[in-house]
């Protein structure tokens, strides 16, 4: 792990909002969720929340602001959600216009911001049951493949299912989705087991986004349903703006990993 591991998000936030830390978050503020981020004008605000309902897998809700508010008072209401991320994405009518380091220049009154649970926030269980996180191993973002699986449809949000790939050794895979189970508002357990093609992957090494990352022998690709989702869906349906976290450089919340378990 590296120095930020044991980091409190109030210092991860910090040294974001100082330019000192531009990476990827998977590892960072062990025992701490991180959340998926995305921003609507408020007019579109209700149908991506229905859309988030109808879809718990890739969108499970942690928070979503008032109007206007960039303080998620549920998951960290210190933070600034204008600031506190260390990259994000700016599409317009469903185009990637710009991937900015603050949303300062960005932010309207009348948009609305949801937390989504984050995969990333179950790997310190992982890690404690001795099931590999490779990504975290090789010091790379996760990576994440736009899949055949429909959402389903809510108002005008529709699109793919993305998902987010880890190797697991294959006599540990039954734990790994016992583990990732006991956490359904973090995407809970895998949603596919194996064979890519079956999803429409046909390339592991070739993420839409993330970094390939190395599957050794006796290792089996397993899949978890991902926050990324809403950005192919923004994609797919081009509102007339979403912001987003840039994927893998996830917002950290002060919400405890364990507190979103369940028994």
């Amino acid at each position: 792990m590296g120095p930020l591991a044991s980091a409190h998000p109030r210092e991860l936030w910090e040294m974001i909002r100082q330019g000192q830390f531009r990476l990827p978050t998977a590892g960072v503020c062990q025992g701490y969720a991180q959340a998926n981020l995305a921003i609507l004008p408020k007019e579109d605000a209700f149908d991506f929340l229905l859309f988030c309902q109808r879809n718990p897998k890739p969108c499970p809700v942690l928070d979503v602001a008032e109007s206007g508010s960039y303080r998620p008072l549920v998951a960290a209401p210190e933070a600034d959600l204008r600031t506190d991320i260390p990259l994000y994405r700016v599409y317009r009518h469903g185009e990637l216009v710009e991937e900015p380091v603050n949303l300062l220049a960005h932010w309207r009154d009348d948009l609305v911001a949801f937390l989504l649970g984050c995969s990333f926030s179950f790997e310190r269980a992982l890690l404690a049951n001795d099931i590999p996180v490779r990504h975290i191993e090789e010091g790379v973002n996760v990576p994440m493949y736009i899949t055949l699986r429909q959402c389903t449809p809510a108002g005008r949000f529709h699109g793919p299912m993305v998902v987010s790939m880890r190797p697991i050794p294959h006599q540990q895979v039954v734990r790994a989705t016992q583990v990732t189970s006991r956490f359904p508002s973090v995407h809970g357990a895998p949603v596919h087991i194996g064979d890519p093609a079956q999803i429409g992957i046909q390339d592991l090494a070739r993420p839409d986004f993330g970094d390939p990352v190395t599957i050794h022998p006796g290792e089996v690709p397993v899949f978890w349903a991902c926050g990324v989702t809403p950005q192919a869906v923004a994609m797919r349906t081009k509102p007339e703006l979403m912001i987003t976290h840039a994927p893998g450089y996830m917002f950290v919340t002060t919400l405890k990993d364990e507190h979103l378990g369940v028994i």
